[in-house]
């Protein structure tokens, strides 16, 4: 087992955390790890990491402890945090070198990582010069130097511009095949791509923890994508017997109910009663970002 943590818990002052969190990630999983902003992702992955100490529990990473190996896990482990923490003052070239020396590997690894995080063509530049994008291209390649098992990726592509995000996205599909992956984002679309599986925490507490697409058909609601003619409001359909949401997308506005209503009924009796016309209606596959909001109970961004 790649990462195994069992009852962790981490709390500041009164303030908890996580509260009693277990989870493990086999090798060769790409595993989401996601949450609303304060959920207590980053807190796990600096315990995982070493870079805080829980309070109660075990964690673990390829066997050895965090508390007791913590040297022994950094050698496996390599993370990139969400505040990518670089020294602008220094060039790419050097910046690797000093990070292959920490970690006693050849500087053949830091032509290695050049190139397989493209950074290339701003190879010869100080890390203060680069866009985000580049910078986070640094923090992969200080990341992945060491060659670890494991990789710890909170918001990797932060930052990044279209063509950037395909190239990140692909390498990390790429290095999931091999290691361990453990990331966190915000971006669904990025989960469904990468993602064998996904973990969901809020508060402190793991809601649900399941394959990618088990958990889109897990959702407690149905939906259904409808148009109609004139000017419907979306408080006017919230008010319909059994929906618990409404959202205006390009395409028409997106309703949702609980499972057992008879949406299309129900949808259908609203234009009569309103003297609408629907031009069309179908049903609506959610994807992670509705089940995302609907156990968290707010919206992915």
């Amino acid at each position: 087992m790649s990462i195994l943590v069992k009852n962790a818990v981490k709390t500041y002052g009164e303030q908890r955390a996580l509260n009693d969190v277990s989870f493990s990630i086999s090798s060769g999983e790409v595993v989401g790890f996601l949450g609303p902003n304060g959920a207590g992702k980053s807190t796990m992955m600096k315990i995982i990491t070493c870079y805080l100490p829980k309070t109660s529990g075990d964690v673990r990473v390829c066997g050895y402890s965090v508390d007791d190996d913590p040297l022994e896990v950094k050698k496996r482990v390599g993370y990139l945090p969400e505040t990518n923490p670089l020294y602008l003052d220094m060039y790419i070239v050097e910046f690797l070198r000093f990070v292959a020396a920490i970690n006693n590997v050849p500087k053949s690894r830091v032509e290695d990582m050049i190139d397989l995080t493209g950074l290339g063509p701003e190879r010869h530049k100080k890390i203060g010069q680069l866009s985000k994008g580049y910078r986070q291209r640094v923090g992969l390649a200080q990341a992945l130097i060491h060659d670890p098992e494991v990789l710890i990726l909170d918001e990797p592509t932060t930052g990044l511009d279209p063509n950037q995000l395909v190239e990140i996205r692909g390498l990390i599909k790429q290095l999931g095949k091999e290691k361990t992956v453990m990331l966190s984002t915000h971006i669904m679309q990025e989960v469904e791509m990468l993602c064998d599986r996904v973990i969901i925490i809020n508060k402190g507490n793991i809601l649900t923890d399941q394959p990618a697409d088990a958990l889109r058909n897990a959702s407690q609601t149905k939906a259904v994508l409808v148009r109609f003619t004139g000017n419907v409001s979306t408080s006017a359909l919230r008010k319909i017997n059994g929906v618990v949401r409404v959202k205006q997308l390009d395409k028409g506005l997106l309703v949702e109910s609980e499972k057992h209503i008879d949406l299309g009924q129900e949808l259908f009796k609203f234009a009569v009663d309103n003297k609408f016309v629907i031009e069309e209606s179908r049903p609506y596959e959610l994807g992670l970002e509705e089940v995302f909001r609907n156990l968290t109970g707010k919206e992915a961004s």
